[in-house]
Formats: structure tokens, sequence, C-alpha cells
């Protein structure tokens, strides 16, 4: 079942892993909210678009690496974000959602 917003994925946390019929997108977005950061990368630079650039940013961002994460931003045409990476999940989230 495909959550319809932030809390209905929050609720999908629970399980051992993603759907298999959701984006790729929600599933690297799914795997960062669970803490595994690799395997939310491995899915996000294999993402040739925007979106799989603005979620490549948000994990360098978590990660540390400013200067990476600023050419992920810029490849994904936004600006570097002064929100929490929390917020900037749940902004991702319903984002794919949307």
């Amino acid at each position: 079942m495909m959550p319809v917003n932030y809390t209905e994925f929050e609720e999908t946390l629970k399980l051992e892993s993603p759907p298999v019929h959701w984006s790729e997108a929600l599933k690297a977005l799914w795997f960062d909210a669970k803490g595994d950061w690799e395997a939310s990368h491995n899915i996000a630079q294999d993402m040739y678009s925007h979106l799989g650039s603005w979620i490549h940013a948000h994990l360098h961002r978590k990660e540390g690496d400013r200067f990476n994460a600023g050419y992920w931003y810029r490849q994904a045409n936004k600006a570097y974000p002064e929100i929490s990476l929390d917020t900037e999940l749940r902004e991702l989230v319903e984002f794919v959602l949307g």
C-alpha cells in the first residue's frame, strides 16, 4: 500500500524492507529514515534526475560533507537548506508522495 502522507510513511518504518512496488525515490527515503545511509545512497546515486540529485544532496548533508552536498543541491536546482535534516526528509517524502 502506498502511503498518502508523511504519517503513513512513518508507519511503514516498522516493516523489514520497503514495499517492492514503491518508486526508487521513496525506497531511498525509506532507507534514509531507517538509518541505512548506504542503501539509500546506492539508490539515489543511480537516479539521474533533479529528484535523485536532491536526495543525493540530502544524504551528503546528513553525512556532513557540505562541499559534496552543495554540488548535488546545485544539480537539483535547490539552494543549500537552512532547515533541519528531519524537516528536509519530510519535505522530500511529501514531494514524492505529492
